[in-house]
């Protein structure tokens, strides 16, 4: 097999059903969410050095695998396509959100990204998450997309943050609290 095909040597490049330039937001919206796949990869080698965060692994690759499926969606350029990404992955990482929030110690400032080096690669995820995210907006702004992409990284960039503060408690390491922060996290009133 050959890994170059000289399709793409004026500026043009594949989706599924069609041509566009490699700058099209289609084309920037998946790519994006390609190279956070690359840090969720990189963070997944670094948790699995850890056997108390072999779950939380785990749990990265299956996220990588979603990621695959959201840039497949997104990949798309007619309308009807099958797609791979429904409602049930954003559901299954609120259950994980939940259960990380419940490991990880209280805060009531804002905390600066690191810690433990596995905790600052998923503040990495995190932020790129974030830019995918608003590529997404962006591309949702003028074409149709498959709207549980959307959902899926709104809730996965909050798993990041979830998961970087469960790495770090795990590994013994402290959140740094961003020193010139009001209290902006309260326990619920019951």
């Amino acid at each position: 097999m050959r890994l170059y095909t000289r399709t793409g040597d004026k500026g043009q490049t594949s989706l599924i059903g069609g041509r566009v330039r490699k700058d099209d937001i289609r084309v920037e919206a998946y790519g994006t969410i390609d190279e956070l796949n690359c840090f969720v990869g990189q963070a997944a080698a670094e948790a699995a050095k850890h056997g108390e965060l072999a779950e939380m692994a785990g749990w990265l690759v299956d996220i990588q695998q979603e990621l695959f499926d959201c840039g497949s969606d997104l990949a798309y350029a007619k309308e009807g396509a099958p797609l791979k990404i429904s409602a049930e992955p954003a559901v299954r990482l609120e259950g994980w959100i939940d259960q990380y929030i419940a490991e990880a110690p209280e805060i009531t400032r804002f905390i600066l990204p690191g810690g433990s080096s596995v905790a600052a690669l998923l503040h990495v995820c995190r932020t790129v998450c974030r830019r995918a995210e608003r590529r997404v907006v962006t591309l949702a702004a003028g074409q149709e997309i498959n709207g549980e992409v959307l959902t899926y990284l709104n809730r996965l960039s909050d798993f990041f943050f979830a998961a970087a503060r469960v790495a770090n408690a795990k590994l013994g390491v402290p959140d740094t609290e961003y020193v010139r922060s009001a209290e902006v996290f309260r326990k619920p009133k019951k």
